[in-house]
C-alpha cells in the first residue's frame, strides 16, 4: 500500500511506533515536564470542572489524565491506533473512574464528531504540525465548540533558537534550519510524514473568523528541548534556572516566538 506522506495515516503510523516508549522519551523527562508545566498553568486556569474538553493528538493520554483529575469531562482523540491504546490502558490503571472518552480519529476527522458543544479544546506539544490544512480544523472545530469556548494549541515554532545553535555547533546545518522553510520531512522506524511548521501570522489567519487570539506564551525559550535530555539531567540546577527565566520572557514579543514551542489561546467568536 502506498502511503501519502501528508496523510493522517501517514503521521499515525509513524507515531504508533513509539507509543510504547513514548513517556520515557518525553513525557516523563525533565524536559518534557518543565515545558509541560506552562501548559497545565495555562489550562488549569482556562477550562473549569464541569467542562467537556476536546483533546486533540491526546498522545499516552497524560494531559487527559491531568485534566480528568481536576473534574473535567475529556473527549481525546489521536490519529495513532497504539497511542489511543495507551492511553486507554493508562487511564484504567491510574484513573479508572475518571470521565475520559478515548478514540482512534486523526484531526483531519474531527468532523465526524457529534455536535456537542464542547466548553474547550486543547492540542498539546505538535500534533497540530503534522496537519498541513489548518484552516480546515478551525471550520471543523467552530462547529462543535459552543460560542465563547476556550483553545489552547502548543505547536512547534518556525524557528527555535536553541535547534538552531545546538546542529549548527554539531556541524548539522540541514537539521539546524529544517524549520525555517515552514515544511520538513520525519521519519520514526522507516515510516515518513510531513511536519509543518506554520509563522505565528499564518496561524492567526488560519483560525480566523471563526476563533479570536487571545495570548501567545513562548515554550523551551532558554529550556532546551528534548532531545538534551541527557546532557540536561545534568545540569538540573540550571535546569531550575532556565524555567525561572522562561517564566520572566514566555509572554514578551520576540522571545516568545524563539522557543521550541508556542502555546496559543483562542476564543471561539
Amino acid at each position: 500500500m502506498t502511503v501519502v506522506l501528508d496523510s493522517p495515516h501517514a503521521a499515525g503510523a509513524a507515531f504508533d511506533t513509539l507509543a510504547t516508549h513514548y513517556d520515557d522519551l518525553f513525557t516523563f523527562t525533565i524536559i518534557g515536564r518543565a515545558q509541560r508545566e506552562i501548559v497545565w498553568n495555562r489550562a488549569a486556569s482556562t477550562f473549569l470542572p464541569g467542562d467537556h474538553v476536546l483533546e486533540i493528538n491526546c498522545g499516552t493520554g497524560e494531559d487527559a489524565i491531568f485534566l480528568a483529575q481536576r473534574g473535567i469531562r475529556i473527549t481525546a482523540c489521536d490519529a495513532s491506533e497504539q497511542m489511543v491504546r495507551h492511553a486507554r490502558a493508562r487511564h484504567q490503571l491510574e484513573v479508572p473512574h475518571s470521565p475520559i472518552s478515548f478514540q482512534v480519529l486523526p484531526t483531519e476527522r474531527i468532523h465526524e464528531l457529534p455536535e456537542q458543544h464542547f466548553d474547550g479544546v486543547l492540542s498539546n506539544f505538535s500534533g497540530l504540525n503534522c496537519v498541513e490544512d489548518l484552516h480546515g480544523v478551525s471550520r471543523d472545530l467552530a462547529r462543535i465548540v459552543r460560542p465563547g469556548a476556550k483553545l489552547l494549541l502548543c505547536l512547534s515554532t518556525r524557528f527555535c533558537l536553541w535547534e538552531a545553535l545546538h546542529y549548527t555547533l554539531k556541524g548539522n546545518f540541514r537539521k539546524a534550519i529544517r524549520r525555517w522553510g515552514g515544511k520538513s520531512l520525519a521519519s520514526f522506524e522507516r515510516h515518513p510524514f510531513f511536519v509543518y511548521y506554520p509563522t505565528l501570522a499564518s496561524l492567526r489567519k488560519s483560525f480566523s473568523p471563526e476563533f479570536r487570539l487571545r495570548s501567545i506564551t513562548g515554550i523551551g525559550i532558554t529550556t532546551p528541548p528534548s532531545y538534551l535530555e541527557g546532557w540536561i539531567s545534568e545540569h538540573t540546577r540550571l535546569l531550575a534556572a532556565m524555567k525561572k527565566v522562561d517564566k520572566l520572557l514566555c509572554d514578551l514579543p520576540f522571545f516568545r516566538s524563539i522557543g521550541d514551542h508556542v502555546l496559543l489561546s483562542m476564543e471561539r467568536v
